[in-house]
């Protein structure tokens, strides 16, 4: 089969992540604004091409003071670095439906190659007959490899924000007309 074009479905999407604080518990958040292009054989990822980006303002962890900051030139600088973007290099099916999908990963302009494990969860057709596709993906980063470097001493030794962000996605995406 040949590669289709996928139109994401936001309402049925979400770009979790969650990354330490204070060294003991997770913070958790989402974006609540990105968008993709796909172009994929659904039985099989290996020829895809994936673009995603990410409105970085649209970052929510459910307090506004701590979003702020992340929008800040602490953090993101939303104002000179709108967008977060993810383009895929290399595919490698690792069989029943999971894949290493590798690509450049662009934040505040730092560009650098990222895989993410990704599972093909299924097809079918909603109610209204629109054909529909779902992908589950799993990584995680290095917050100062992209010059995400801000944070505090703790007194007790350690530090206030962690390195090492998980990020979860979740992906419904119909069929493109």
């Amino acid at each position: 089969m040949t590669n289709t074009k996928w139109a994401l479905d936001t309402a049925h999407s979400s770009v979790d992540f969650s990354i330490k604080h204070m060294m003991i518990a997770n913070v958790k958040g989402t974006f609540n604004s990105f968008d993709a292009i796909i172009e994929a054989d659904p039985e099989d990822l290996s020829s895809a091409n994936v673009q995603f980006t990410i409105d970085l303002a649209s970052i929510d962890t459910r307090n506004a003071d701590r979003d702020n900051h992340l929008r800040s030139g602490d953090f993101f600088d939303v104002e000179n670095n709108p967008s977060m973007t993810f383009q895929s290099t290399k595919i490698v099916n690792n069989g029943d439906g999971e894949y290493d999908i590798t690509g450049d990963l662009t934040i505040g302009g730092v560009t650098k190659a990222e895989t993410f494990a990704v599972t093909y969860e299924g097809s079918g057709k909603d109610p209204w007959g629109n054909e529909k596709i779902g992908f589950s993906a799993k990584g995680a980063v290095k917050r100062s490899d992209y010059g995400l470097t801000w944070n505090a001493a703790l007194e007790t030794g350690g530090v206030l924000v962690g390195d090492k962000v998980k990020i979860d996605l979740d992906i419904q995406a119909a069929k493109a007309e």
